[in-house]
């Protein structure tokens, strides 16, 4: 039958109160027996080398950690784990330290011993066991003392008998061993020890026989009985210290502890060397005054403040009654919380449909700039294809044996379809009378009907979305005219507040998603598109300013730049993107549609501002760059030998014919920017790139005669009269002077022939752009004295 284990403690002095026990009692047969308690390091073989590799390992007996140093840890704070630690693995006092001691003792002698040690009997190990404590004594006074064979084996022994009077299974247990066991082991080969490998790892203690059993129980009571009474009173001895401890340790909380020392007096007496401070009754009442004294003072803190809380809410109760009682204030206030209110929804809402807004701009931007470049590619593709059929058309090389030039389907089909616009446009200006017309001048922009049906639905569901964008907004929210009264209500009512709010500089901003929404369908490329000033917020702004009150006090009144801020931040910027993206400088109507809206829109501009804004100087080069664009793509006039373009309605006559025109054409609306960009741009572009590199050569390598001539006035006539109005000019502007040259040349090979008319043209051309001494000359040599008139007019 197992039996309970026994309560085993390190013995402490009993006015210990600092730590574990500093002091151990002398070892006696009780404590060597402790020290030779189970290790798996006795098991197993007894060799030399065995025992050195098990004394390597420390030894711990089951009497380490006791149930007392249990039960005291209910008492103990984070600092009792803390002091165990020293004591469980230092400290040469504890019973562990006696194991560690003596496994490096055993280590040493197993080293030192060169063969196997002999075992002794039992009476070798009782008397051992006699003197155990004289001999722990003396190695702990010198730790070089070797102990000898007898002393190992007795120590061996006792821990084989501590470990089969337990009734639990060691957790360093690895073999069990048996006295006979080390004895046949001790005798045999050290190199006959198994490899760890091969040992048998038991999980259970060896069973043993009755007899053996009843004389280890009977062995165990009777040395049980006699330290019975000595374990009591230290156990005693040693809770007592561990109570003193918790109690310094919590000393300044209020912990009661009656309760668990009731639980200690039904086992035992209580300690009455335990002293209290004593109870002193003056002490008592100062303490009780000194507590009335600060719970006075704050009644008296907390009595301050309340009075003053009732001041304050009689005072905010005035004030409210005067506020009530004086109507024009209340109504101020209540017009700026209204007027703060209703910026702040405007804003919250202008926020919201922000995002509606640029969405529709960029869709209705996508679909112009898809039609603009489809208008380009096209031309452009024609242009290439009509080229390279005329080319081959001249190369006699390329025609099949029957004489038919064969071209591939592609250019086919094109041709056909120059032809088949042509065709339609020939017959709507037969219609409308327009019987003079060149070919070539044509902006030959026409769409196929599937073209024109996609466009126009895709358009219109643009600007179906552009009519729900606000279409759940109130009127006072989304239309200027209701915006600005509220600010112009704001100015009347309380202009210093107003100016000083810079009010003239905030109401921009917050038109500018108005103003987008209403610009979402306006083309400034298309003839019939509505005039800034036409347009319902340009009047509402106009009328806003022309009312406000004192702005002829104040000059630098910010309501006066409300219009030229907002062409600059919102119109301006638009123009900017037609012309970069989708102006075709070829079309004479959109050029002539968007010179109209940026003549206006600058001259507005002008009346506000007398320096010149950012945004017009970034429209103006766009523009400059876009005809710059143009000239280098966009012209053609190729030259093919007098042979081939002697017959006016041969194909290559025809084709260069409409390239002059269509460069003649660019010449025209180049030249009509005049006014609104530099004369030196205009010049350079016009005259310089345009017809000095073009349309002068082209006349050049035409035959003289009336069609020359009449390209000749048509040149003429598109040139700005402006440069030309100097009446001491007596030469023409330098850019002129090729053109001068041809015009000279033409009428010394007119005036050999029929076409007198024709040189009198040419004198007037000459003299209307100011080249006088050159037709002076050009009259006194062919004696044409019935021209003199008409210099001497001039």
């Amino acid at each position: 039958m197992a039996h309970k284990p026994k309560r085993t403690f390190r013995q402490r002095r009993a006015d210990s109160s600092d730590s574990d026990g500093t002091e151990e009692p002398p070892a006696g047969p009780r404590v060597l027996e402790e020290q030779a308690g189970p290790g798996p390091e006795d098991e197993g073989p007894t060799s030399a080398g065995g025992r050195a590799e098990a004394a390597g390992r420390p030894l711990r007996g089951p009497g380490s950690r006791g149930r007392g140093r249990g039960r005291g840890r209910v008492w103990a704070s984070s600092r009792r784990a803390a002091q165990e630690a020293p004591h469980a693995d230092g400290g040469l006092g504890a019973p562990g330290d006696l194991e560690q001691q003596e496994s490096r003792t055993v280590d040493l002698s197993t080293d030192e011993e060169d063969g196997p040690q002999p075992t002794s009997g039992s009476n070798d190990d009782q008397s051992s066991s006699s003197n155990s404590s004289s001999t722990l004594e003396e190695e702990f006074s010198s730790i070089v003392n070797i102990p000898d064979a007898t002393f190992i084996q007795a120590a061996r022994r006792k821990r084989e008998l501590a470990r089969a009077q337990k009734d639990y299974i060691s957790l360093d247990v690895k073999h069990p061993s048996t006295i006979s066991d080390m004895k046949g082991n001790s005798e045999e080969d050290p190199e006959s020890e198994p490899d760890d490998h091969e040992k048998r790892i038991p999980f259970t203690p060896k069973p043993q026989t009755l007899k053996q059993r009843m004389a280890e129980e009977t062995t165990t009571r009777s040395e049980g009985t006699s330290e019975e009474s000595q374990e009591d009173e230290n156990q005693d001895i040693w809770e007592q210290q561990q109570m003193r401890k918790a109690v310094k340790m919590t000393e300044g909380r209020d912990i009661d502890l009656s309760s668990h020392s009731s639980d200690f007096q039904t086992v035992k007496k209580f300690d009455t060397s335990i002293s209290f401070p004593p109870v002193n009754l003056e002490v008592i009442k100062k303490q009780l005054n000194t507590r009335l004294t600060l719970l006075q003072d704050t009644h008296r803190s907390h009595l301050r403040e309340y009075e003053k809380y009732i001041e304050d809410v009689k005072s905010s109760k005035s004030a409210i009654q005067n506020l009530e009682n004086s109507s024009e204030q209340a109504l101020n206030i209540k017009f700026y919380k209204d007027m703060k209110i209703y910026v702040e929804n405007l804003i919250d809402c202008l926020n919201e449909k922000i995002i509606n807004i640029q969405e529709i701009e960029s869709s209705m931007h996508a679909l112009l700039l898809k039609q603009a470049m489809t208008f380009m590619k096209r031309r452009q593709d024609e242009l290439k294809h009509e080229s390279t059929y005329l080319q081959q058309l001249s190369r006699k090389a390329e025609t099949s044996t029957n004489g038919s030039l064969a071209i591939d389907e592609k250019t086919q089909r094109i041709l056909e379809e120059i032809e088949s616009r042509r065709t339609q446009r020939r017959q709507a200006r037969a219609l409308s009378g327009n019987c003079d017309h060149q070919e070539g001048t044509s902006s030959d922009d026409e769409l196929s009907s599937a073209d024109m049906t996609d466009f126009q639905k895709s358009q219109g569901d643009i600007l179906k979305d552009h009519k729900k964008i606000f279409e759940d907004v109130h009127d006072d929210f989304c239309n200027i005219q209701n915006i600005l009264l509220k600010f112009q209500q704001w100015r009347e009512k309380f202009p210093d507040s107003y100016y000083e709010a810079f009010i003239g500089l905030c109401i921009p901003k917050l038109l500018n998603p108005l103003i987008r929404v209403q610009l979402i369908d306006w083309n400034p490329l298309k003839f019939d598109s509505v005039g800034l000033k036409q347009m319902s917020w340009f009047t509402s702004i106009e009328e806003f300013m022309d009312k406000s009150m004192e702005d002829s006090k104040k000059e630098d009144s910010s309501d006066k730049k409300i219009l030229s801020t907002i062409i600059n931040k919102t119109i301006i910027p638009r123009l900017t993107d037609f012309v970069e993206f989708i102006w075709d400088p070829l079309s004479t109507s959109q050029t002539t549609s968007l010179i109209t809206h940026c003549r206006m829109i600058l001259d507005e501009l002008s009346i506000w501002e007398d320096e010149v804004s950012k945004g017009k100087q970034d429209l103006l080069k766009s523009i400059v760059s876009r005809m710059k664009k143009a000239i280098e793509d966009d012209v053609f006039i190729p030259l093919y030998p007098k042979s081939a373009v002697e017959n006016k309605t041969s194909p290559h006559s025809k084709f260069q014919e409409k390239q002059f025109w269509s460069g003649l054409k660019l010449f025209r609306n180049v030249l009509l920017w005049n006014g609104l960009l530099p004369d030196d741009t205009l010049q350079e572009l016009g005259l310089g790139k345009l017809l000095n590199r073009y349309l002068v050569i082209a006349l050049y390598n035409a035959a003289p005669g009336p069609d020359v001539v009449k390209k000749c006035i048509q040149i003429t006539a598109y040139l700005p009269e402006k440069w030309f109005e100097s009446s001491a000019m007596r030469t023409s502007i330098p850019q002129l002077e090729n053109f001068i040259q041809f015009l000279l040349q033409s009428a010394h090979k007119l005036s050999t022939s029929e076409f007198r008319d024709e040189v009198k043209e040419i004198i007037l051309i000459l003299v209307k752009i100011r080249a006088l001494n050159q037709a002076d000359s050009f009259i006194e040599q062919y004696h044409l004295d019935h021209l003199k008139s008409v210099i001497s007019k001039v």
